[in-house]
């Protein structure tokens, strides 16, 4: 069997920048235990699946090397790249997604998409290990669940170097993805800049966190301090990584929009 494969790289215009994500197109003859297998084999933050619908424009499988999830951020908007691109489905300014988390609206817009996402349920979490933040930390859900908090300032996010054993801990008994963390970025680029780390899922950082920041979203929102950026704002991920992702954030009365671009960087076939 061989299938249609995209390495696609998310939060850039620039090829190797952004958060790549690997999709496999037209997945209907695999079975779950396969997917993961694949997804392990790929070593990627996250592998999809794209597969028909009869629910939506076409439905997604989202697995970690070592489990599936209900919805994440990067693969739902390089998913969607390219699905248009390879025509999966019948190419359109406006269509849905279904994955495990339900429907999905997204939207292409000036060569960008924006996924609208999942209403944050958000709760009190005890301190985040060794880290030193502005205020409390909230627990935000949003189908993938992260501890957030804003730190003093871009310099001292920058310089963080978190025990991630302990990160690793508080997650497994917090039941989170991870840690994502933020600050005021002042660079005249993004209005703020942000780290996500999930080494409890083998993902020491995470270059550019798609519901990391749908989370400090969620985050600005409750505390009252989404005025300090804007209801739209940009957000700069992953220099410690070699990396320099845009995400962009719309905070909208029916709900929060994640947004960037995506990039082919691989395109053929693999065979099983």
């Amino acid at each position: 069997m061989k299938l249609k494969f995209k390495q696609v790289d998310v939060f850039t215009r620039q090829p190797f920048l952004g958060n790549p994500v690997a999709v496999v197109i037209g997945a209907e003859g695999l079975d779950t235990a396969a997917m993961q297998r694949i997804a392990c084999w790929t070593n990627l933050s996250e592998t999809t699946f794209l597969l028909k619908s009869a629910a939506a424009d076409y439905k997604l499988r989202i697995f970690t090397p070592n489990m599936e999830l209900p919805f994440a951020g990067h693969p739902t908007l390089g998913s969607a790249h390219a699905a248009l691109e390879s025509g999966f489905f019948s190419s359109r300014n406006k269509f849905t997604q279904e994955c495990g988390a339900g429907i999905f609206e997204l939207a292409l817009e000036e060569g960008a998409i924006f996924v609208k996402g999942p209403e944050a349920k958000l709760a009190e979490v005890a301190p985040i290990p060794g880290i030193e933040v502005l205020s409390p930390p909230l627990r935000v859900d949003v189908g993938a669940v992260w501890a957030v908090s804003e730190v003093q300032s871009a310099a001292a996010l920058a310089a963080l170097k978190p025990d991630l054993a302990a990160i690793a801990a508080y997650s497994v008994e917090h039941d989170l993805a991870g840690v994502t963390l933020f600050a005021a970025a002042g660079d005249g680029v993004a209005a703020i800049h942000a780290r996500s780390f999930a080494p409890a899922h083998g993902i020491a950082e995470d270059p550019v966190c798609g519901t990391g920041n749908l989370s400090v979203a969620a985050y600005l929102k409750r505390n009252g301090s989404l005025k300090r950026f804007g209801a739209r704002y940009v957000v700069r991920q992953g220099m410690q990584c070699g990396r320099d992702g845009r995400v962009f954030i719309r905070v909208d009365a029916d709900g929060t929009r994640l947004g960037g671009h995506a990039v082919t960087c691989v395109d053929g076939t693999i065979s099983l």
